[in-house]
């Protein structure tokens, strides 16, 4: 299945007779609360709300929401409820993960404990999809906020983090453009080698339920014509469906500049836990909080 539109997902949760339990860690945020309660009042999710139970119904009274209808567990401690949050999607009584107010390496450190932690690979990482109307269909980023410098290894588990994600969402077999200044190997730019190793362990069934190509510069990873014109021959080249990105700083950039200098809807995930993690920030879109909240939620 091709996903051209963030609307897409909105087909796709309407499809799933039951919806998913949301838990909000720390839910007395404003901002969080706030796209969670309207995900909610869409039919995207059923909340459980953990944290501050005053605090929680002194901001849904600034807001007119009513919370009747919503299990709230009252837990002052902002790491008590962050653990409370982390055991329930645990003990499969919730199934999405969402960060409130709380600080990410408090919710990461619970979701990382070995014994009631989330952990299902080795690695966890950041997936960004993007709607926007320079490109033909969604195009997904990866890794922008977890892994600093990812060498081969970390890069394996990223793809297949983002891979297995975007196969249960629908797309069966998506086309993934490894990153790099340039679109040819070069043994002094260890990003080329690393898209060259990628593809080849993709080719010889290494890296499974993807196509794989790099090194590719962005603008041929997106673009049919700068392709054509630097002679490349590549089923991904301009029609990319997920771009993995050399390092944070690459993939920060590149997140920042789509978000600030054109026009987009956004959605992002935390993946490699045994369930989906919705990490928004102050910064991040009213828009695109719901629409992290319906990321998270379409997954099978």
């Amino acid at each position: 299945m091709q996903l051209s539109k963030i609307a897409d997902l909105y087909k796709l949760i309407k499809q799933q007779k039951k919806r998913k339990k949301l838990v909000l860690a720390v839910a007395h945020d404003h901002h969080a609360l706030d796209a969670t309660y309207k995900a909610w009042q869409q039919n995207i999710i059923t909340p459980i709300l953990v944290g501050d139970k005053a605090e929680i119904k002194k901001i849904a009274e600034t807001h007119t929401y009513d919370l009747s209808a919503i299990e709230i567990i009252d837990e002052k401690n902002k790491t008590k409820a962050v653990e409370i949050a982390v055991r329930l999607i645990h003990d499969k009584k919730a199934e999405i993960l969402m960060k409130g107010n709380v600080d990410t390496a408090t919710l990461l450190r619970a979701v990382l404990n070995k014994e009631w932690g989330l952990r299902a690979a080795a690695t966890l990482s950041h997936l960004a999809v993007f709607e926007t109307e320079n490109y033909h269909k969604l195009l997904c980023l990866t890794d922008v906020a977890m892994n600093i410098a990812p060498d081969l290894k970390a890069k394996v588990g990223i793809v297949n983090n983002a891979v297995a994600f975007l196969n249960n969402i629908g797309m069966e077999k998506p086309k993934v453009a490894v990153v790099a200044a340039v679109e040819v190997v070069n043994e002094n730019m260890p990003a080329t080698l690393d898209a060259a190793l990628l593809a080849k362990m993709n080719e010889r069934k290494q890296i499974k339920n993807c196509l794989i190509d790099g090194p590719l510069a962005f603008d041929n990873a997106i673009s049919t014509e700068s392709a054509k014109h630097k002679g490349i021959e590549s089923p991904v080249a301009g029609d990319a469906d997920l771009l993995l990105m050399p390092n944070i700083e690459t993939g920060n950039v590149l997140y920042k500049s789509l978000t600030l200098f054109s026009k987009v809807k956004l959605a992002a995930v935390i993946l490699g836990a045994t369930a989906p993690i919705v990490l928004t920030s102050r910064s991040d879109s009213e828009e695109s909080k719901l629409n992290s909240i319906l990321l998270a939620a379409v997954a099978k």
